[in-house]
């Protein structure tokens, strides 16, 4: 047993509800390993668990995604070591210490060379990135796809995976200062959700046709403009709401729109059979290894600094991914 800090939520609330206490943690038990982490990736989603807006019950940890070296080894456990570098991200909450148990199945080996640093920024936004890039809708050079939030984590991977492939991507932002972030990664165009007309200049820079598939990560902001910007029999990826939660709409709207298909994906079910998940993680290394794609570290947090890092998040001032950098409470 040992000491670690975690951050805990005693109740649901705003991001003072966030408390840093020191707790007792177990030995691991059958199929799980300790794992000292290095880096925490903070991603939109935590602030949903906090808030409530994903039901559970509290007390509770937070965060779903980090990255260390194994310090303990549970029974039953042969296929890591003591020593052995991972990243991981999945249930149950809890990344938001600085040591935890965890199992074996949610564990992905990391190769030294990726950063502690750069897979907690990317583990999950990397693999959801990949998803949306290969499991989501067949993509191919010369489609288009407008990604929202485009200066986001995900939203910076994404670009930089579809533009090599020859996708073109027309990306969003809400703040001028983001712009030339996603130009950089690889968007064709980059518009302002807050001052353009969004489904009508997507419509003119694909002659009257619309994108083959919308990703919205924003909502309720965003939703209507993103249906209107989808072609006939296109997809609409809803997949988060910074802005809040959509608003109920009357199905027969896809069809007004042109017949569209809509889906909410969770990665879980993208990373629950192991061959796909293996599948993807090499996809993604692989971006990584060939220069493909870079992660953008925007933020970087202590773990007492967590109530500053969730106000930020939903502020919408960040860029890129944010973690907790955990390298100063390695002992």
């Amino acid at each position: 047993m040992r000491t670690v800090q975690r951050i805990v939520v005693s109740q649901h609330g705003g991001p003072e509800v966030l408390e840093l206490k020191s707790v007792e943690l177990n030995d691991p038990s059958e199929n799980e390993i300790q794992i000292q982490h290095h880096a925490v990736g903070i991603n939109l989603a935590d602030t949903y668990f906090r808030s409530g807006v994903y039901p559970g019950k509290t007390p509770c940890g937070l965060g779903v995604e980090a990255s260390g070296v194994i310090i303990g080894i549970g029974t039953n456990v042969s296929n890591f070591s003591v020593g052995d570098r991972v990243t991981y991200t999945g249930s149950p909450l809890g990344a938001y210490s600085t040591a935890r148990n965890m199992p074996t199945d949610s564990l992905i080996a990391l190769p030294d060379s990726i950063g502690f640093d750069v897979a907690a920024a990317s583990t999950m936004r990397g693999l959801t990135a990949s998803y949306l890039l290969n499991k989501i809708w067949t993509l191919n050079a010369g489609d288009t796809v407008v990604m929202h939030a485009a200066a986001g984590g995900v939203g910076l991977l994404f670009c930089q995976m579809a533009s090599a492939r020859g996708i073109s991507v027309i990306g969003t932002v809400g703040r001028e200062e983001k712009v030339q972030l996603a130009r950089d990664a690889g968007c064709t165009h980059v518009l302002n959700t807050k001052t353009d007309d969004i489904p009508k200049i997507v419509r003119d820079l694909t002659n009257g046709k619309g994108a083959d598939v919308v990703i919205d990560g924003i909502g309720k902001d965003t939703f209507h403009m993103s249906l209107k910007s989808v072609k006939r029999r296109g997809l609409m990826v809803c997949l988060g709401t910074a802005s809040g939660a959509v608003e109920p709409f009357d199905p027969p709207t896809l069809m007004r729109q042109g017949s569209i298909y809509i889906t909410r994906p969770a990665m879980a079910d993208y990373i629950a059979d192991p061959e796909e998940k293996k599948e993807l993680v090499s996809f993604l290394f692989s971006q990584f290894a060939t220069g493909k794609a870079t992660v953008s570290i925007g933020q970087r947090w202590r773990l007492d600094q967590a109530v500053d890092a969730h106000v930020a998040m939903e502020s919408g001032v960040t860029t890129g991914s944010s973690i907790f950098d955990l390298t100063d409470t390695i002992n």
